[in-house]
């Protein structure tokens, strides 16, 4: 006898799309047939040259050698919980739980899955960090998107947010600073989604993991959390963007709101947390080096990073058909193009294949019908960053003719 049944996978992964990766296979056939790349797809400052701080590693490192390599706590170890409370109180949060994961992601999963039965519905926004959407599907929890406007630098549209409430909605996802847009919130509209959120008994999730990339100096970081304490909110954030620690994978949920509300749900997060173990027990001895500090090296990035910002807004705004709003923080852009007949997909797939610039198309996102846009990062050097809106703009250029 032999084992001849086709396996088949479980329905819940049959709509998990992650499209910044996916777009990896034609990437591969550029390579192979010769085109050099210029990859302008995935935010990881790492491979850009930018390098994590050496008193985290040192941290990390003597908590290895000190033999810190046991489980942990299954919330996280208490120098870093404290830590990560010091810093939420400075933000103006007042925490009612800290528990720290497998970076942000497992951070947002575990909220996400701990608040949220299948059939019920989250607010997520469009466009939207595609982490959102493939969790909710794995889940089996409907996403309802509500619009970013793109004509206000891409804050949220209260109205739409609105008009996509029902009776199952539980919670309400907010990404500040934005990510795919670059945008950062206002506190008037961060008032306003507070508001909202009370009125229709909704969980704030807020994803803060740019919280320190402020490109502008007229401009602060606010976190809503800061705003209420009487609205539940579950702010994420850690080291991988701020710290230049992605693939440490360390990050943290901090719970604030009406403490006597939230005893259930933190209990269910907790949950999720002892049947995982733990999250990396040595690397958690770098939160209180990395927030107990001033974070100098990545103040003397980001006016690096405003350069090389300014370099693609305004290339993107002098190539025809193309338009784009200028980020504020983190380091992506979400520019629109409007060429007939071409979407956003293959717009993408034709800029890999034909001059090897590689960027993820807008859809992969969200993006209002009936506009196209692709997202774009400024994390290279500027030499490439030249280059690479050289070879958008000739491809642009050929294709309109």
């Amino acid at each position: 006898m032999i084992f001849n049944k086709k396996i088949k996978p479980a329905n819940r992964t049959l709509n998990v799309e992650y499209a910044i990766r996916d777009i990896v296979e034609t990437s591969k056939k550029a390579l192979h047939s010769g085109k050099e790349l210029i990859y302008l797809n995935i935010g990881d400052p790492v491979k850009y040259g930018f390098t994590t701080p050496e008193p985290l590693i040192e941290a990390a490192y003597k908590a290895m050698r000190q033999n810190q390599n046991s489980y942990s706590d299954s919330i996280g170890v208490e120098e870093a919980i404290s830590a990560i409370r010091h810093y939420a109180l400075k933000k103006g949060i007042k925490p009612v739980d800290i528990f720290i994961t497998q970076g942000a992601s497992e951070a947002i999963e575990f909220a996400i899955a701990s608040l949220l039965d299948p059939g019920e519905n989250i607010l997520l926004p469009c466009p939207c960090y595609p982490l959102y959407q493939a969790i909710v599907s794995k889940l089996g929890i409907e996403p309802r998107f509500y619009y970013l406007d793109e004509q206000k630098n891409w804050e949220p549209d209260i109205t739409s947010i609105e008009k996509a409430i029902d009776e199952k909605t539980k919670a309400i996802v907010i990404i500040n600073p934005n990510n795919p847009t670059g945008s950062i919130y206002s506190r008037r509209v961060l008032q306003e989604i507070v508001e909202l959120a009370m009125r229709h008994q909704l969980v704030i999730l807020s994803d803060e993991i740019y919280d320190q990339f402020i490109l502008e100096e007229d401009l602060e970081h606010v976190s809503i959390g800061s705003l209420t304490q009487d609205v539940p909110v579950i702010t994420f954030n850690g080291l991988s963007k701020c710290y230049f620690a992605p693939g440490w994978r360390i990050g943290w949920g901090i719970v604030s709101g009406p403490e006597e509300l939230l005893e259930d749900l933190i209990e269910a997060i907790h949950k999720l947390a002892r049947a995982r173990l733990c999250a990396p027990h040595p690397l958690q001895y770098a939160i209180p080096v990395a927030l107990n500090n001033t974070n100098q090296y990545l103040k003397e990035v980001l006016p690096l990073l405003k350069r090389r910002r300014d370099l693609v807004v305004q290339g993107l705004n002098d190539i025809p058909a193309i338009s784009c709003i200028k980020p504020q923080g983190a380091f992506y852009a979400f520019p629109r193009f409007d060429i007939p007949g071409l979407s956003d997909l293959e717009f993408v797939k034709r800029l890999i294949m034909e001059e090897g610039v590689v960027v993820v198309h807008g859809s992969g996102f969200g993006q209002k019908p009936g506009t196209n846009h692709f997202r774009i990062i400024f994390l290279p050097e500027e030499s490439i960053l030249e280059e690479a809106l050289h070879r958008i703009e000739r491809f642009v250029k050929r294709t309109l003719s």
